[in-house]
């Protein structure tokens, strides 16, 4: 974490991935996050993956660092408390990022009535409203019919939410720009976005939609292949699998020397009447050019052809399960100055990041854990909405709030 955006107080009322992304880069920045849910916990409560206890591991990676409230979003008292955080005066305050919009309630019409600069960030599925998640995304614009190996009949979806990533840091820099622009004129803006606006956006920058319209051939199916240049996995003596990339011309001629293969290449060069210097090149003789390569990684073991790769400055990577990337892989371990090994309570002993991004100015932090559902509601009913303690505890004991020290079963006995 970062104290980069201290003093900014941000609000966030979400579910799945995007949002929480946002509100958890912002508090790693500094920013003090409030996160609101209703009694029990939202829909990312317990959703997986999960410890060995049961508790999600999800909701423990998307919520460090911020604060947590869980209020009865279905009384009038519990949406009067949400309207007042989100409206809270201050010139840091006032902004509000969620996926849940609720209208004539939860939305910035409604809400701007109490705070007139307030910055509301709202995440749609797609532009006309519906609902929309990267699994229905992804299929709707056509990336699983491109993913997969080569040949293969179906589409293959991705386990990565790639558009939930992209859509969760374009949230952050919308609420910033938002933020920017009320410093220097004091008037608040409804920004919204939506997950497969920002999906469809990408597809147009990386010049697929061209691609799609203009060439007469649709782009298929490569496998481990590096579209467009050349890229590819190879086994090795011992059975692991390395991947290899030849997109520069740098990247290229490194592995054509470590493999001693100028001459086998120049060959097939000469053959084709094509220049393997050039990316397009590569591409198409994809399959020419890794014949070429394999028997040099199948005679010798992933060590070896690491070390030689590593000497002749070449790009390449091991192809690793997740648990072997953990065990094996220092970029994931307190090594890195960007994880802390944290013991957190219900879930166990683990590295856990802090913000991937370093400021000059400012020392990197600890990693911070993610609260317990509701952990900071007192403090928050004090400290933002202004209550008293007696008016809070009559808050508790009404079932308006909860907190994991004042919870439901002690209201009950």
């Amino acid at each position: 974490m970062t104290q980069i955006l201290k003093g900014m107080r941000v609000v966030e009322g979400s579910a799945f991935v995007a949002v929480p992304l946002a509100g958890m880069t912002l508090a790693q920045m500094g920013a003090d996050v409030i996160r609101f849910d209703r009694l029990g916990g939202g829909l990312d409560a317990a959703r997986w993956p999960v410890a060995p206890s049961g508790q999600s591991l999800f909701w423990a990676g998307m919520n460090k660092g911020k604060r947590s409230i869980a209020v009865d979003m279905k009384s009038p008292e519990g949406r009067e408390l949400i309207t007042r955080i989100i409206t809270a005066p201050g010139e840091d305050a006032g902004m509000f990022l969620t996926n849940l919009r609720v209208r004539g309630w939860m939305d910035h019409q409604t809400l701007s009535a109490y705070r007139d600069d307030l910055i509301m960030v709202t995440l749609m599925g797609d532009r006309h409203g519906r609902p929309q998640v990267d699994y229905t995304v992804n299929p709707a614009l056509g990336i699983p019919d491109i993913t997969g190996p080569e040949g293969h009949d179906g589409p293959v979806a991705n386990a990565l939410p790639a558009w939930d990533l992209v859509a969760g840091n374009m949230v952050v820099a919308s609420l910033l720009a938002a933020e920017r622009h009320r410093l220097r004129t004091g008037e608040g803006q409804d920004v919204e976005l939506s997950l497969k606006d920002v999906a469809a956006a990408t597809l147009g920058h990386l010049g697929m939609i061209g691609d799609a319209v203009l060439n007469e051939t649709a782009r298929g199916k490569a496998g481990n292949a590096l579209y467009g240049a050349y890229g590819q996995d190879f086994l090795c003596a011992d059975g692991t699998r390395l991947m290899v990339i030849g997109l520069t011309g740098r990247q290229w001629a490194a592995l054509v020397k470590v493999t001693g293969t100028a001459e086998a290449i120049q060959s097939l060069a000469t053959a084709s009447g094509r220049d393997l210097r050039e990316e397009g090149a590569r591409w198409d003789l994809r399959h020419e050019i890794t014949a070429i390569f394999a028997p040099w990684f199948k005679a010798r073991s992933a060590r070896r052809i690491g070390q030689l790769l590593d000497g002749a400055g070449a790009t390449w990577a091991p192809f690793r399960t997740v648990k072997e990337a953990v065990a094996q892989d220092s970029d994931l371990s307190p090594d890195n100055p960007m994880f802390e090994t944290l013991h957190q309570p219900g879930l166990g002993t683990f590295p856990v990041p802090s913000a991937p991004v370093t400021f000059s100015g400012h020392a990197r932090k600890p990693a911070a854990k993610a609260p317990a559902l509701g952990a900071h509601t007192e403090e928050i009913l004090g400290d933002v909405v202004g209550l008293q303690d007696g008016e809070i505890a009559r808050l508790f004991d009404k079932g308006i709030v909860e907190s994991p020290s004042y919870g439901l079963s002690q209201r009950v006995a």
